[in-house]
């Protein structure tokens, strides 16, 4: 039986809906790209696909429906074994991730994912790297906003710089449109399962370091002129604190990787979300004090995960409204400084340059649009990618690739303002 290009895995979840209905656009407009669905069950399965068929006009009762349970390592082989490339919705990863990665690399199926888990995607490294690279197909998971827009952002920033890039400070903004405030109070902004995974990435944080040892046992060589992390600050008149997020992991790995591969001076990283008042920074760090707390013991953990909402202070919900979601924009400002082409690197940075990263829905809308882009990617394109495959960054495997440019066609803006 010959393969679909794309099987959605986890498509009746709140981001596999998204990424089917994202899907069916996309197919409209490609013709002959062969795609399926799969999950646990038939009869929700089916419900999703009639659920896109009105939301999208596309009549969809012909998709392929795969049945397919992480507890059965049979039937996930047989849904990998159907696609060329799998894009895996189901999460948390930690959780429910390395079976279905097994299974692709078992099947010499590529592999993407949403997943903004530094823990699980480091483990997924140092167990599969070598078997996907022994089976030519390319594990990638953070195709979404984990963490495209500041990883790959990173590569655009250097492309586009004309010297050396010594380091790059990102700034994360989101606001909710006006008309959509008093709906985003009553209904939250975020859904459940996004925060169930940051209640597994909090609870189990204190992995990543012996992680990270293994992975990279030697360290880089010094820097000569190196960052400086800054803790709470003012910055455009707004207040920045540290982003707790998988970019600083991701972006550190394609750093070393790119060092290790190329021998190129690796970029150094600081990412911050950007609020714009000091009322919201507080509310925020409160939450994340209650995260932090709560999340050392079983008993309040479980807490967390199933009463979200009070967790949270209502804004995290399963009714997050589609309207909500639409008018929510986000922007990465990329803070780049280095040095101008032939310049003595010995002597302090002579060149800056500012990169935006832009877009709206950064959660559901623009996530799935950099996953399925990603994923035709490794469809179309592995020619541009790094041999033989492997357990890889989005800026390792797709730097060479035409992504950035389609990704900023289709909505995800990326864009070079001050030089």
């Amino acid at each position: 039986m010959s393969r679909l290009d794309l099987v959605i895995f986890g498509a009746t979840g709140f981001t596999g809906k998204h990424a089917v209905m994202e899907c069916a656009r996309i197919a409209k407009k490609k013709t002959g790209l062969t795609w399926g669905i799969a999950g646990r069950s038939q009869s929700k399965l089916n419900a999703v696909l009639e659920e896109a068929t009105k939301k999208t006009g596309e009549d969809l009762s012909s998709i392929p429906v795969l049945i397919a349970d992480v507890g059965d390592e049979e039937s996930l082989l047989a849904m990998c074994q159907r696609a060329k490339v799998l894009v895996n919705c189901c999460g948390p990863y930690r959780l429910y991730g390395e079976p279905v990665v097994a299974a692709a690399v078992r099947a010499k199926t590529h592999y993407v994912d949403v997943s903004g888990e530094p823990q699980f995607i480091e483990t997924m490294q140092l167990r599969y790297d070598g078997p996907a690279r022994e089976a030519g197909v390319y594990v990638i998971s953070a195709c979404g906003f984990d963490s495209i827009p500041n990883d790959l952002g990173v590569v655009f920033l250097e492309q586009n710089f004309e010297g050396t890039l010594n380091s790059v400070e990102s700034y994360i903004s989101t606001h909710v449109a006006e008309e959509q405030s008093a709906l985003a109070r009553r209904h939250g902004v975020v859904h459940r399962g996004t925060w169930e995974s940051v209640v597994y990435g909090v609870t189990h944080r204190r992995e990543l370091p012996a992680l990270r040892k293994q992975l990279y046992p030697d360290r880089l060589p010094p820097f000569t002129h190196k960052l400086c992390k800054r803790s709470i600050h003012k910055r455009d008149g707004g207040w920045c604190v540290p982003f707790p997020g998988a970019d600083s992991s991701i972006v550190y790995r394609s750093q070393r990787e790119l060092h290790n591969h190329t021998n190129k001076r690796p970029v150094q990283f600081a990412v911050y979300f950007h609020f714009p008042n000091l009322l919201s920074l507080l509310a925020v760090l409160f939450v994340g004090f209650i995260l932090v707390v709560f999340s050392m013991t079983k008993v309040t953990r479980n807490w967390l995960i199933d009463y979200p909402r009070l967790f949270s202070f209502g804004a995290v919900t399963d009714d997050v409204k589609e309207e909500v979601m639409d008018n929510t924009y986000f922007q990465m400002l990329l803070y780049g400084e280095g040095w101008e082409k032939g310049s003595d690197e010995t002597k302090p940075p002579n060149k800056k340059m500012v990169a935006k990263v832009s877009g709206r829905n950064p959660g559901y809308g623009a996530t799935v649009v950099a996953l399925l882009h990603s994923a035709l990617t490794l469809l179309h394109h592995t020619d541009h990618m790094p041999p033989p495959g492997g357990v890889l960054t989005t800026a390792l495997a797709f730097r060479d690739t035409d992504l950035i440019q389609r990704l900023h066609h289709d909505g995800l803006k990326f864009e070079i303002i001050q030089k």
